[in-house]
């Protein structure tokens, strides 16, 4: 497929008609949301706006959300229209993150990625102990509690094993690097996750191993197209891999609670 059949699978699957664990999807003519069912943050994963009615409907949206007692993400993307909807939530009070570059790759029985391995330092994680590992790593890596990220995590191994997998390599009883795998539902896309390494163990080829595990494993599941929301560190490894970059990704987090 070339860029743009694979932005407009991409858009469908994993946008437009996306269901996610533990939060329950709603559509409207303009949005498509994401109500948390546990009180997590939610978020709108898709929007059909103009520069007539976003700012109304940005701030119906918060309004909405509020009702609910919910903060809540809207994830953009650079090819969403109007083309100043980040700067338009700005003005409703969301702060705008840093542009991470949205990969995908399509693979098939002879990518390189499948050919490698086994790799014997790589562990698959099932258990709670394995997921506070990985939590304990993250935040250490981006000096920001995600504990909400870990109960997630925790409760859709538990419910829905066969949709989510986690990868860590140890050494000397800590972990230093993980990485974990949705493969998402009615959707040949898996989404790749977490990527991280203590900066004392980089250099020595864990991002890439992890990367071939989840591979071949969403592969194994059926699942041939990958994705990434990849930060300037990882694009490099992943474009060697044989991503592609097809658009940039804002997430703009409103303001609605103070516990977010």
């Amino acid at each position: 497929m070339n860029k743009n059949e694979l932005i407009s699978q991409f858009h469908k699957e994993l946008r437009e008609e996306a269901q996610i664990q533990g939060f329950k999807r709603e559509q409207t003519e303009h949005v498509v949301r994401h109500i948390s069912q546990f009180g997590e943050r939610g978020f709108i994963s898709a929007s059909n706006v103009n520069e007539d009615n976003a700012r109304e409907i940005i701030k119906n949206e918060l309004d909405y959300f509020k009702q609910r007692n919910q903060s809540f993400e809207w994830k953009v993307y650079s090819y969403d229209k109007p083309n100043n909807l980040k700067e338009l939530l700005k003005l409703e009070g969301f702060t705008i993150g840093d542009p991470e570059a949205l990969m995908v790759m399509e693979i098939d029985n002879q990518h390189p990625l499948l050919l490698t391995g086994p790799f014997k330092d790589v562990i698959e994680i099932n258990d709670e102990q394995g997921i506070k590992d990985i939590i304990a790593l993250e935040e250490s890596i981006w000096n920001e509690p995600l504990t909400e990220l870990g109960e997630r995590l925790w409760r859709d191994k538990q419910n829905n094993p066969e949709t989510l997998y986690l990868y860590g390599i140890y050494e000397d009883s800590q972990l230093v690097s993980a990485a974990w795998m949705y493969l998402e539902a009615n959707s040949a896309f898996a989404s790749l996750w977490g990527g991280s390494t203590l900066p004392s163990y980089r250099g020595k080829g864990y991002y890439s191993k992890l990367l071939a595990v989840r591979a071949q494993k969403a592969f194994e599941k059926g699942h041939p197209l990958l994705t990434v929301d990849a930060s300037p560190m990882s694009r490099p490894i992943l474009e060697k891999s044989g991503f592609l970059c097809l658009a940039y990704s804002y997430e703009c987090q409103s303001q609605i609670l103070n516990r977010f």
